[in-house]
């Protein structure tokens, strides 16, 4: 059913649940971020998480170096949205190949929607020719609750100096449509564009939407 301006502005808005097939779906709130929670404008907390490959990978490495964290559950309709059309590849590509260091984190819990074993991460990465850094393993939703992330797609940058400088959505179609791809505002793009130039991130914080990551 097509979905009219004012539906998708009541559930932008009001965070109301969706049901897409059997994946709890939802226009996340904002984060309310707690005293020792990741909040824009202030420092992003390290943290260290496996990574597919069996090495741990610390934030803390990336110090100097712009870094994008991207939240993902590859049986979300919205991922899916994103993967499917190639979009979040070729804004992997895109960031990468300016020096940017994309991690993937994975925070479905076992015996969740989206957990995946090591390998299975890495067939994922490989047939949809994602081009991430890194894919980390946070099956516990450690570093998910440390970052405050509630959904799926969940998008954060942090900068040069290790600032968290923008948090939320990746553009502003909260829908699973794949012609909404075409003529979004991309909000990542747009933060890594007003970093690169050494400007603020003109919208520092969106309101999340996607699937609710699937923690324990």
């Amino acid at each position: 059913m097509r979905e009219t301006m004012s539906r998708r502005h009541f559930l932008t808005t009001t965070g109301t649940l969706i049901l897409v097939g059997q994946a709890a779906s939802t226009v996340g709130p904002l984060p309310s971020w707690g005293a020792t929670a990741a909040k824009v404008g202030e420092p992003a907390p390290d943290f260290t998480a496996p990574s597919t490959k069996g090495a741990p990978v610390s934030l803390g490495a990336y110090k100097g170096k712009i870094v994008v964290l991207e939240w993902t559950n590859h049986e979300c309709p919205y991922v899916r949205k994103h993967y499917e059309t190639g979009n979040m590849q070729a804004l992997q590509r895109e960031a990468t190949g300016q020096g940017v260091v994309w991690l993937t984190l994975i925070s479905s819990a076992k015996g969740e929607q989206g957990f995946v074993s090591p390998a299975q991460a890495d067939e994922l990465t490989a047939t949809r020719k994602a081009v991430p850094a890194a894919v980390l393993l946070d099956e516990k939703g450690t570093v998910g609750h440390l970052y405050g992330a509630t959904n799926t797609p969940h998008m954060y940058v942090v900068d040069k100096t290790g600032m968290l400088v923008y948090a939320g959505a990746i553009d502003d179609r909260p829908t699973t449509r794949r012609a909404d791809v075409q003529g979004a505002t991309n909000y990542v793009r747009a933060a890594l564009d007003s970093v690169a130039a050494g400007q603020p991130v003109k919208t520092p914080v969106t309101r999340a939407y996607g699937c609710t990551v699937k923690y324990s």
